[in-house]
């Protein structure tokens, strides 16, 4: 599975116990190995490439220059105070803007912008050189033409998980498609005030859309 240099495609989650039922006698799990021993590295991008992840891209303007990357961990984690995450891995070329920036945005990539998810995935090109459309937004951080909503942070906290960094942001503004000028863009919107653009899923090393269940 290729993921986007983000982080892991999804955190991992367990399922009730009564679903597995298995002693501690020896005999195996469903599956294979026994509970608490770690698994190998593709094993683990198979099971989570399961699992649809929402696509965003994470951009920060750092003093050296803007700096952005696909990213399919975030995840909001407080009401109050309002907080969001995101992991990153270490060794990324985005990582030490970010690690040095007081402020970032997530753009909500719309269904129709994998080719700006996977721009921001690659490596060795300007990400922010045309085609890719964007503008300074507040804290002067990169916001994204064509993004379905924009959530603007100020740092909160940044902590070593595994070989990833968590990125904890606390939420400073926002903005939906149709509402740029919030965040201080004067141009004609990308969406009419009121149009919800289907979000950008990312699953089994591709991109999609979702389609809602008319039940």
């Amino acid at each position: 599975m290729r993921t986007p240099p983000s982080g892991p495609a999804a955190q991992a989650g367990g399922e009730p116990r009564s679903r597995h039922q298995w002693s501690g006698s020896g005999e195996r799990p469903p599956g294979g190995e026994r509970a608490g021993a770690d698994i190998g590295a593709e094993r683990f991008r198979q099971v989570m490439g399961r699992h649809p992840a929402g696509v965003v891209v994470v951009t920060a303007a750092p003093d050296q220059g803007p700096v952005g990357l696909t990213a399919t961990s975030f995840t909001s984690v407080s009401l109050e105070p309002p907080l969001v995450s995101f992991y990153i891995d270490g060794r990324a070329s985005s990582w030490p803007g970010i690690r040095d920036a007081q402020a970032f945005a997530v753009n909500l990539l719309a269904e129709d912008q994998h080719g700006v998810a996977a721009r921001f995935a690659s490596r060795g090109v300007d990400r922010f050189a045309p085609p890719t459309r964007w503008w300074h937004g507040p804290a002067g951080v990169p916001l994204l033409h064509g993004a379905s909503g924009h959530v603007v942070c100020r740092r909160h906290d940044v902590l070593a998980v595994g070989d990833h960094w968590l990125v904890v942001g606390r939420v400073a503004a926002t903005a939906v498609a149709g509402e740029q000028h919030v965040l201080g863009v004067q141009s004609a919107p990308d969406a009419a005030p009121g149009s919800s653009p289907g979000p950008l899923l990312y699953h089994r090393g591709r991109y999609g859309s979702f389609t809602a269940r008319e039940d």
